[in-house]
């Protein structure tokens, strides 16, 4: 089960995919995810978490210590969050945070699929590259892709119908 993964220091390290954890922990019982949970996080498991739950966050920490756990800002957000809050408090919070979520950097790329063909855009410091042609906008990506106007960003997926509105209703 174990592979031979070469690190960059050249020394090789015998690592379990995660995938074979992730299916390895689907088969074992509660006992066997109590025990795991003592493993991973150094203390006995929550006495009232059930067996799926306890799968879910051993998966959860195993995938975040693998590839990374949140960011520091989302974190703040979700300690910030008071569970009693809801309706436009809650939206506008959440909407704020997700806006930030979404300022491009240089070298993100953006995929889209339109009319059964998957296509690519670059950000650029100075635009958007598409099919060997740069763009200043999002927007001007998509018309050039669809042929009709849409709002680039609502067409790449970094913005909700309702964003518009909320950004109107704001002062």
């Amino acid at each position: 089960m174990p592979m031979q993964k070469k690190r960059r220091s050249g020394r090789a390290s015998t690592k379990t995919s995660l995938e074979d954890e992730i299916a390895h922990l689907r088969g074992l019982d509660l006992g066997g995810l109590r025990a795991r949970w003592q493993s991973v996080f150094q203390r006995s498991a929550p006495a009232h978490l059930t067996r799926h739950l306890l799968f879910a966050v051993i998966a959860y920490r195993l995938q975040a210590d693998r590839f990374g756990d949140l960011d520091h800002e989302t974190k703040q957000v979700l300690d910030r969050t008071d569970a009693r809050e809801t309706g436009p408090a809650m939206f506008t919070r959440l909407a704020s945070f997700d806006q930030k979520r979404t300022e491009l950097t240089p070298g993100t790329v953006l995929v889209r699929e339109w009319d059964r063909r998957s296509h690519r855009v670059m950000v650029m410091a100075d635009g958007f590259a598409w099919n060997g042609q740069t763009y200043d906008s999002l927007s001007k990506v998509a018309f050039a892709i669809t042929g009709t106007k849409w709002s680039g960003p609502r067409f790449f997926g970094l913005r909700d119908k309702e964003d518009r509105s909320t950004m109107e209703a704001r002062p």
